[in-house]
């Protein structure tokens, strides 16, 4: 990496903290013999095919920004063993706990890396993604941070690159300032068609989606979600 991309790096800290509260011994040891096995080394080229990235064979490829607490994660993998799975998430307690969950289940069409997820994005063949999930992103509220969030110009050119014709980009948060964001930044990139023809489209979860913490705190605090789809075009 150049030091010209290292700067542009540091202008991209999209995330917050690296670190919670102190795992413990257990915690630590699950994601230490674990995360070897599942993470995904960018030092190496990607392999040809991508879906090689699996040791069991899958038919399509989807990638989440920032899964959290897995819940969605583990749930798809699970729901659509067809399908190879990209997790990224920096935080070390969500990854622990997603390794967790694959150690309980077994699921075997999970990969994950623990960085910069434009990092990845970079990494990756171009139209090699079926799917891109970005659910409950941090929404960077204060105006002064707007530019810290994930939708913008350069990162929808990544998507645009990286994902194949016709495949989704999905995008759910409870934030209204970030729901309006990301439709204006879509529309303004022109590589993307949002799929609503009325409220109900966006109002309404995606078919199967399992509720996250994230979405449960949302409602407890009296705001309604969104859930947007958008095709590249």
């Amino acid at each position: 990496m150049t030091d010209m991309e290292r700067r542009g790096r540091a202008t991209e800290a999209f995330f917050g903290r690296r670190k919670g509260k102190a795992l413990r011994e257990h915690q630590a040891e699950t994601l230490n013999s674990l995360l070897p096995a599942f993470l995904i080394d960018l030092s190496a080229a990607p392999p040809e095919p991508l879906t090689s990235l699996f040791p069991a064979p899958v038919e399509k490829l989807r990638l989440e920004i920032g899964f959290g607490g897995g819940e969605h994660l583990i749930h798809r993998a699970l729901e659509r063993p067809s399908t190879g799975f990209v997790g990224v998430e920096p935080f070390v307690n969500s990854m622990q706990k997603l390794l967790s969950r694959i150690g309980e289940t077994g699921a075997r069409n999970i990969r994950v890396y623990n960085d910069d997820a434009t990092q990845l994005l970079d990494w990756l063949p171009d139209a090699s993604v079926d799917q891109i999930d970005l659910l409950y992103p941090d929404p960077w509220p204060k105006r002064k941070h707007w530019k810290r969030r994930f939708v913008s110009k350069t990162n929808l050119d990544r998507f645009h690159r990286v994902l194949k014709p016709g495949a989704l980009f999905c995008f759910a948060s409870d934030i209204d300032t970030y729901v309006n964001w990301t439709l204006l930044k879509c529309r303004d990139h022109g590589g993307f068609d949002w799929m609503a023809d009325n409220a109900a489209d966006w109002l309404t979860p995606y078919e199967g989606w399992p509720s996250t913490r994230y979405e449960a705190k949302a409602r407890r605090e009296g705001r309604s979600s969104a859930y947007l789809t958008f095709r590249k075009i």
